[in-house]
C-alpha cells in the first residue's frame, strides 16, 4: 500500500473530471485534478512528505508554521511547481506567486480566488487578533463546475456574505485561533455550501457542528480525520 492510502479520500465529480480530495489532517489537504497534484498548507506533522506525490501547485494560506512549513514545502516542490502564497509568506519563500485578498489567478485549468481570512473576536493577550485582517488568504478554487472554498485560519467574517455558489467548504474549528462550532454553523448558513468539511479542528467535538446544522436543508456535513 502506498503511504497516502492510509488517509481518507473523497471523489467529487465535476464537469471537467473527478476531483480527488485526500484529507491529510490539521489544515492540510492534497487534491488531484486531471493529473495535477495540488497541496494545500503542507505540514510535516500530519504526513511524511518524502513519500507523498510531488506538487504541480501549492497553496499556502498564511505564515504560521503549521501552514507554512518550509521542510514539507521543500519535499513536494519541484522546479516547475507553482507556489501561491501571501505577501508575508514570500519573505520566507522565493519564487512564489503572491496573491492578496481579492486577487484572481488561473493555472492548470483551475481558477483561484484569494479571499480574506482573519479574526475579529479571538485575540492574543496584547489585543492583537491571532490572524490580522489583510494578512492571510482563504482560497476559492474552481474545478470545472465545482467551487471549493478552503477558508484558512479565519472566523465567520462579514466578507463570507459575498461568497457565491460554493459547492464545498472547508471551515476551521479550533479555539482559540479560529471558530467555535457555533461560528462555523453561522458561516455555513451564510455561505450555504452543498458539502461542509470542518477542518483544522484539533480536539473540538465535531458532533456539535453536525447537530447545529442537522436541520439545514442542502448542507451536508462530512467529518473526516482533520484534527
Amino acid at each position: 500500500m502506498s503511504p497516502h492510502n492510509q488517509y481518507e479520500t473523497d471523489v467529487i465529480p465535476t464537469s471537467a473530471g473527478d476531483l480527488k480530495i485526500t484529507f491529510l489532517g490539521h489544515g492540510t489537504l492534497m487534491l488531484n485534478f486531471n493529473g495535477k497534484m495540488i497541496h494545500v498548507d503542507p505540514f510535516s506533522r500530519v504526513a511524511d512528505y518524502s513519500k507523498l506525490p510531488k506538487a504541480d501547485l501549492v497553496l499556502i494560506t498564511h505564515e504560521h508554521r503549521d501552514h507554512l512549513d518550509l521542510d514539507a514545502l521543500a519535499f513536494v516542490r519541484m522546479e516547475e511547481t507553482e507556489v501561491i502564497l501571501t505577501e508575508t509568506c514570500a519573505k520566507q519563500v522565493e519564487g512564489g506567486i503572491v496573491m492578496r485578498n481579492g486577487d484572481v489567478h488561473t493555472t492548470m485549468g483551475v481558477t483561484i480566488e484569494a479571499v480574506p481570512a482573519y479574526n475579529i473576536v479571538h485575540k492574543r493577550e496584547n489585543g492583537e487578533p491571532f490572524h490580522p485582517k489583510g494578512v492571510g488568504n482563504g482560497y476559492i478554487m474552481t474545478y470545472g463546475d465545482k467551487r471549493v472554498y478552503v477558508a484558512g485560519d479565519t472566523e465567520n467574517i462579514p466578507e463570507m456574505g459575498g461568497l457565491q455558489d460554493i459547492d464545498i467548504a472547508f471551515l476551521p474549528m479550533n479555539l482559540p485561533y479560529t471558530m467555535t462550532p457555533e461560528m462555523v454553523a453561522d458561516a455555513a448558513m451564510t455561505i450555504r455550501p452543498k458539502i461542509l468539511y470542518p477542518y483544522h479542528y484539533s480536539d473540538t467535538d465535531t458532533s456539535k457542528i453536525v447537530e447545529l446544522l442537522s436541520e439545514q436543508p442542502g448542507i451536508e456535513v462530512r467529518v473526516r480525520r482533520m484534527a
